[in-house]
């Protein structure tokens, strides 16, 4: 088995805001690069990921780790700023892979681009090329987004300068619109065993390249933590364009809640078989807050007393047991009972005069 450290280049910049790949451009390249941790770290238990990011200034967020979820959360905390340098980002991290903590491992750089690339010397690239070639690393380029035909072409020249006579080791996959990134991904050479049949992890639909039953609480946390980031760029895009929602007066607007069709006032009297399920859903939610606000928690006074109340009522039950003439009195109020003492009274009374 291939030993390797892995450097994934993210492209941050601007332009990862678009649309065109639903929901945004970078969750898509964040799904598609966890893709790519997953098969790098699963092919081999002694395999390293590390990741940086490429706009403005590179910055790495994670030296070679074997961690998922570290890479994970890492890989989630991205934001969109600026614009992304290529070059500089591809010597970061070919810096960060001299790094690593084995040898002996390969060294490959998996770098995303979704943006024009900024204004190349194409003999300077070429020349990096040589430099990277001659020290054994390869390099995997993703284009999608705004890719353009010239840079598709300086990059595809670059990509083959990496791989010389071989024609192997170094890979470049161009992502049409319309395609989705993790999709491609998942057929390309970039994820695939050496013999190109491996299998890919998440390919059979996992949520984030894994299997549900495998790690429950995993892919729980990693949904969770997904939702709260895309809830977080939703707000930060509101914020950007201006969008203010507040109602007249500067008051903030209120979040509309689904009211049953049924009005509120005759919840009580309402049977909910004949309501949908939904209906019965909101029914069930109104009288629990009804319930609750008209039933609040007693403080402990009143509850001393409600107590104290239960202790007289109990004692009082206790003392009717054992005393008779009260017991008579209870049981001459139930109907029927006045008739059948006086018949007991006549029997009685006969039971006595024939003795006598």
């Amino acid at each position: 088995m291939v030993q390797e450290s892995t450097m994934i280049c993210i492209d941050n910049s601007e332009w990862m805001r678009n649309g065109d790949l639903p929901p945004t451009r970078l969750q898509c390249e964040q799904e598609a690069a966890h893709l790519i941790m997953q098969c790098k770290l699963r092919s081999n238990p002694e395999n390293a990921v590390g990741l940086l990011t490429m706009a403005d200034e590179v910055r790495v967020l994670s030296t070679m780790t074997s961690e998922d979820r570290k890479l994970f959360c890492k890989l989630h905390e991205i934001n969109v700023e600026g614009s992304s340098k290529f070059m500089n980002a591809i010597k970061v991290a070919h810096l960060a892979l001299k790094h690593r903590q084995n040898r002996n491992h390969k060294m490959r750089i998996v770098i995303f681009i979704g943006s024009p690339i900024e204004a190349i010397d194409s003999a300077e690239l070429i020349k990096l090329a040589k430099k990277l070639k001659k020290e054994k690393v390869n390099i995997d380029v993703v284009c999608f987004g705004e890719a353009t035909a010239e840079s598709n072409q300086i990059i595809s020249d670059f990509v083959d300068t990496l791989n010389g006579k071989e024609g192997t080791g170094s890979n470049m996959v161009v992502v049409s619109a319309g395609s989705k990134l993790r999709d491609a991904l998942a057929q390309s050479p970039i994820v695939r065993g050496e013999d190109g049949a491996g299998v890919v992890p998440g390919a059979g639909g996992f949520d984030f390249g894994i299997d549900a039953e495998d790690d429950p609480e995993l892919a729980l946390a990693l949904r969770v933590s997904l939702e709260e980031q895309r809830a977080r760029q939703r707000q930060e895009s509101d914020a950007q364009g201006g969008e203010n929602m507040q109602v007249e007066g500067g008051a903030p607007a209120p979040v509309p809640i689904a009211e049953p069709s049924r009005p509120a006032a005759d919840l009580a009297s309402v049977d909910p078989a004949g309501m949908t399920e939904e209906e019965q859903l909101q029914w069930a939610l109104r009288m629990s807050m009804m319930q609750e606000q008209s039933a609040p928690a007693p403080a402990a006074e009143n509850q001393a007393r409600v107590e104290e109340r239960m202790d007289v009522d109990q004692q009082n039950e206790q003392g009717l047991i054992t005393d008779a003439e009260q017991l008579q009195q209870l049981v001459d109020q139930i109907p029927g009972a006045e008739k059948s003492d006086k018949n007991n009274d006549g029997n009685k009374q006969r039971d006595s005069g024939s003795k006598k």
